[in-house]
C-alpha cells in the first residue's frame, strides 16, 4: 500500500496514528474500526479508511471494494457477537458528518429498538468496562468467522 496521508488535524487520524486512544475492533492495511463514543446503540462502530478522505466522493475508486469488503465482515461480526436482529450501515457526506473524515456506521438494531427516522437517541456506555467487554466480543467473533 502507498503511504498514508493524515490531516494533523482530523480527529480520526488521530486515532489512526495512536494519537489518541480509541477502543479498535479490527484493522488491517486500509482501514480501522472503533467503537463510537457516542453510540445510537452498544456495539455501534464506526469503520474508516486510514487515508484522509473526506466524503465518499473522495475516496479512490479501487479503495471502494476492500473498504465495503471490511465493513460486510465487521456487520457479520456484530449482529453475531451482540446476537442483534439485524443493522443499520450509513454513510453521512458533510451534513451530519460530525468529523470530516470518511466513516461507516455499522450500528446493531433489533425488533422495536425505538429507532425512527433521523432523530437517533443516543444511548451511551455505562462506563469503559462496557465498552471493553463489547470491544473484545467484537473482536473475537471477527476472528471467529474465517472470512
Amino acid at each position: 500500500m502507498e503511504r498514508v496521508v493524515y490531516d494533523l488535524n482530523c480527529e480520526f487520524c488521530k486515532l489512526v496514528t495512536k494519537e489518541v486512544k480509541s477502543y479498535i475492533v479490527f484493522e488491517d492495511e486500509i482501514s480501522l474500526a472503533f467503537l463510537d463514543i457516542k453510540p445510537l446503540f452498544p456495539g455501534h462502530i464506526l469503520l474508516i479508511p486510514k487515508n484522509h478522505f473526506e466524503t465518499f466522493a473522495d475516496i479512490p475508486v479501487e479503495l471502494i471494494a476492500p473498504l465495503f469488503r471490511n465493513a460486510k465482515l465487521l456487520d457479520l461480526a456484530v449482529e453475531k457477537a451482540l446476537k442483534a436482529d439485524g443493522s443499520f450501515i450509513a454513510i453521512n457526506n458533510r451534513i451530519s458528518q460530525s468529523v470530516s473524515h470518511l466513516h461507516i456506521h455499522i450500528v446493531p438494531r433489533r425488533k422495536g429498538d425505538g429507532l425512527k427516522g433521523f432523530f437517533w437517541p443516543r444511548y451511551p456506555y455505562k462506563d469503559k468496562d462496557e465498552m471493553v467487554k463489547i470491544q473484545q466480543i467484537i473482536k473475537d467473533t471477527l476472528k471467529s468467522l474465517n472470512i
